[in-house]
């Protein structure tokens, strides 16, 4: 499983609202479409964000687990697709997400990346015992 660093506000708002749209300016790699990422929340928020909200607050951790469904291109001349979309960017369609109840600290990167095996077995378990 593939990680993908968000910053914080929107992390939080995947794992524990209603955010099922990953604003991107690359729209995703083939391979990625169907598969199952962990969430990491970054160690730096997203200043210009407005999302408020409990459980936000979280920074250098795994926080949720999501698969990617798909994406498409946001021309800005149809109906936007989610509340949480921004024109011009590549929308990337999440859905199945479960927050993980406590967070996992990693440090993160950018783009698609592997997690460690210890990251992984604990995000498992968490998932395992909350079914």
């Amino acid at each position: 499983m593939k990680a993908l660093t968000i910053r914080q506000p929107w992390s939080g708002a995947i794992a524990h609202q209603s955010k099922r749209v990953e604003n991107r300016t690359w729209k995703l790699p083939d391979k990625y479409r169907g598969a199952r990422i962990l969430i990491h929340a970054g160690a730096e928020p997203d200043k210009s964000a407005t999302v408020h909200g409990p459980n936000l607050d979280v920074y250098g951790a795994f926080i949720a687990v999501a698969r990617i469904t798909g994406y498409h291109y946001d021309t800005g001349n149809d109906p936007c697709c989610s509340e949480w979309a921004f024109q011009g960017t590549y929308h990337w369609t999440l859905d199945d997400v479960r927050a993980l109840p406590e967070p996992i600290p990693a440090k993160g990167r950018l783009g698609f990346w592997t997690p460690t095996d210890d990251a992984l077995n604990a995000a498992r378990a968490q998932l395992e015992a909350n079914r």
